[in-house]
C-alpha cells in the first residue's frame, strides 16, 4: 500500500481521488459511505468558504517571437526579475531572449512549420505553455511565489523548461510561469495539459499555499453551486478596463479615451436582444444541463450529509445542509445578460433611453 499526497507527481499522472468530496466516495464492505480525515477537511474548507486558488492555462507562444514577446509582458520589459528553473533571475530588456536561446525553441519540430494566412485557424504545435498561479487579494505575495516555486519544481524540474515571474500590481498577486513543451532529454515526449491535469494542479498548488500557512482550497465551480464559466483573459482585461472607465467621474471622463468594447460581448448581446425581439433563439440554451448538474451535485453534498451523521459529524453535516441550501439559483449565461440588461433598461433615464435604439446600444 502506498500512501502519498494528491496531485503531487508528473502532469500525466493517475489520479489520488483522497481529496475529492463529490461523487467519488468509497463505501466500505457494508455499503456505507466512509469519509477519511483528509475528505472531511476538504468538506470543512469547502462549506466555510476557504478562499480557492486558481490555475489556468492563459495560451502558448507558436514561435519564438510570440515567446519572447510574453516573457517581455510578463517581465514589464525588462523591470522585473525573471526567474528560470536553474536558479538564474536574468533580467534587463535582453532576458526575454537570453532565456529563449538557452532553451533551443529554434530546434524544436514545429518551429518551421509554415505560419497559417490571415483568418485561418494557427495548427501550429505550441511551443510554450502560458500558466498562471493565482490568490485571492490580502494574500502575502511572497508565499505565493514560495508555493509556485515549488510546483514549478516538483512538476517540470529537469523535464520541462521553465520561467516564472511575480506581479502584485493587481490586487490578487499571481504568478505568470512559462513552461517549454517539449521534454528536455526526450525530443519526442511534450507536455499535455488536459483539463484532469488542471484539476490535479490546483489542488496541489492549493495544497502547497496551505504549507505556506495560507487557507487555500480548491473545488470544481458546480460543487461550490457556481454556474458561471470565467472570461477568457483577453474578455476579462477589456471587460475590467470598462468598468473602470464606467467608474470615473464625468469630469474625469473627458480627459480620458474610452477603452475599446469587447467584440465578443457585443456580438453576444446583439443576438440576444434579438433573440428577445422575436421571442426566438437560444436564451435557455445549456440550463437544462446545468439543472441536471446541479441536480447531481445536491444529491452528492446530501449523500455527504449523512454520511458525516453517520460518523459522529453531525455539526459538519448541519453546515453541509446550510451551503447547499444557500446554493444560488441556476442560470445560464444568456439568461444572466439579459437580466442585467432588463435591470439597466429600468434605471436608464425616459430621454436617453428614447435617444438610442436597443441594437445601438453599447455593453
Amino acid at each position: 500500500m502506498r500512501a502519498g499526497r494528491s496531485g503531487r507527481g508528473a502532469a500525466d499522472a493517475s489520479r489520488d481521488m483522497t481529496l475529492d468530496i463529490v461523487s467519488y466516495g468509497r463505501r466500505g464492505p457494508g455499503g456505507t459511505l466512509r469519509l477519511g480525515a483528509d475528505q472531511i477537511a476538504q468538506i470543512q474548507r469547502t462549506v466555510g468558504r476557504t478562499p480557492e486558488v486558481m490555475v489556468k492555462v492563459s495560451g502558448g507562444g507558436r514561435d519564438v517571437g510570440g515567446v519572447e514577446a510574453h516573457l517581455r509582458y510578463i517581465g514589464r520589459r525588462g523591470k522585473l526579475p525573471i526567474e528560470t528553473d536553474e536558479g538564474l533571475a536574468p533580467q534587463g530588456r535582453g532576458a526575454a531572449k537570453e532565456i529563449t536561446a538557452d532553451w533551443q525553441l529554434e530546434l524544436c519540430r514545429s518551429q518551421y512549420k509554415p505560419k497559417p494566412v490571415l483568418e485561418q485557424k494557427d495548427t501550429r504545435a505550441k511551443l510554450v505553455h502560458n500558466i498562471v498561479l493565482s490568490m485571492p487579494a490580502g494574500t502575502p505575495p511572497e508565499r505565493v511565489l514560495a508555493a509556485a516555486r515549488v510546483f514549478a519544481r516538483e512538476n517540470f524540474a529537469l523535464q520541462y523548461r521553465y520561467a516564472m515571474v511575480l506581479h502584485t500590481d493587481q490586487p490578487h498577486p499571481h504568478v505568470h510561469l512559462v513552461v517549454k513543451c517539449e521534454h528536455e532529454f526526450e525530443p519526442g515526449q511534450r507536455l499535455y495539459i488536459r483539463k484532469d491535469t488542471l484539476r490535479q494542479w490546483r489542488e496541489q498548488f492549493a495544497a502547497l499555499m496551505r504549507e505556506q500557512g495560507v487557507a487555500a482550497n480548491a473545488t470544481p465551480r458546480q460543487v461550490r453551486g457556481q454556474t458561471r464559466k470565467p472570461y477568457r483573459d483577453a474578455i476579462h482585461h477589456r471587460l475590467r478596463a470598462l468598468r473602470a472607465f464606467g467608474q470615473l467621474p464625468p469630469s474625469d471622463r473627458t480627459g480620458h479615451r474610452p477603452p475599446k468594447t469587447s467584440t465578443f460581448m457585443r456580438a453576444k448581446l446583439e443576438s440576444l436582444l434579438q433573440a428577445l425581439r422575436s421571442g426566438r433563439g437560444a436564451v435557455d440554451d445549456g440550463k437544462e444541463k446545468m439543472r441536471n448538474t446541479r441536480a447531481e451535485v445536491v444529491t452528492d453534498w446530501h449523500a455527504t450529509a449523512e454520511a458525516l451523521r453517520s460518523q459522529g459529524e453531525a455539526d459538519l453535516a448541519a453546515r453541509v445542509d446550510h451551503f447547499v441550501a444557500r446554493m444560488p439559483d441556476v442560470l445560464s449565461e444568456a439568461q444572466r445578460l439579459a437580466e442585467r440588461w432588463r435591470e439597466q433598461t429600468t434605471r436608464r433615464p425616459p430621454d436617453r433611453e428614447d435617444a438610442q435604439s436597443p441594437g445601438t446600444r453599447d455593453r
